[in-house]
């Protein structure tokens, strides 16, 4: 969708093993321009920006039975687009020569005057304006969460021309179940689909470790949020950065 004062309003939740390392969103110091979180294992990230406006996320596709031993890791992918300055398209072009050393997975990437959707699972194409979700699986897959978050962002950028981080975060830190019969079959087991199906995960083990709102309004002023919660039943660190878009 359109909105008036913002080209992007970006709501996601990174959701991880409790006991992987990983460094909260900061400027990285091997990497001044790029701002995002650090996964301290592989040394990616799974979501990012740069101070010229460079933009990745990534989620993993969940398909046990399809995993490769030694891929390797995702979080690269989303790191070196970053830290480069290939255009997107041909950033992804080069990547889908050889996506299928990657474990599955969903990127979308771009900048602020285009953003594409790539996954080595169902191709490439270019975002129009409009309403997106995403999960662990391809892009607008109808699964609950899915569909129950786009429908109440969509209702809220609709009524309100400035949202609030806080209304986002809402949105974000919902942890209602479907019911059985409009969980997914992605191979894990009826117990976990149902650990997995809010938008907000809760498990002893495995859960909803971040949750950040991007927003870039058409001057090109960045905010961007982070709470953390790490296994925590709420936020116990937050930080926020603002800066404006430096041009190429």
């Amino acid at each position: 969708m359109m909105h008036p004062q913002y080209s992007l309003v970006l709501a996601a939740n990174r959701d991880e093993d409790y006991d992987r390392p990983s460094a909260p969103a900061a400027f990285w110091d091997d990497a001044p321009n790029i701002l995002a979180g650090r996964d301290l294992k592989e040394w990616g990230t799974w979501l990012g920006i740069t101070k010229k406006g460079r933009i990745a996320a990534l989620t993993n596709y969940r398909d046990p039975a399809s995993v490769k031993e030694g891929a390797p890791s995702r979080g690269w992918l989303v790191s070196d687009f970053l830290r480069g300055h290939e255009e997107p398209l041909t950033y992804l072009q080069n990547l889908a020569l050889r996506a299928d050393q990657y474990n599955s997975f969903s990127l979308i990437l771009g900048d602020i005057s285009r953003l594409y959707y790539f996954s080595n699972r169902d191709g490439l194409f270019a975002l129009s304006p409009g309403l997106y979700g995403l999960s662990n699986h391809t892009l607008d897959t109808p699964w609950s969460k899915v569909e129950r978050g786009k429908e109440a962002l969509g209702l809220l950028l609709f009524r309100d021309q400035e949202p609030l981080p806080e209304e986002i975060f809402n949105i974000l830190t919902d942890r209602s179940m479907p019911d059985d019969e409009s969980l997914p079959d992605t191979g894990v087991g009826r117990e976990w689909e149902r650990i997995l199906s809010p938008i907000f995960i809760s498990s002893p083990t495995y859960g909803t470790r971040s949750s950040t709102v991007l927003m870039i309004d058409r001057k090109g002023h960045v905010t961007f949020v982070e709470r953390i919660c790490n296994a925590h039943p709420y936020p116990f660190m937050t930080a926020k950065f603002k800066f404006r878009i430096n041009s190429p």
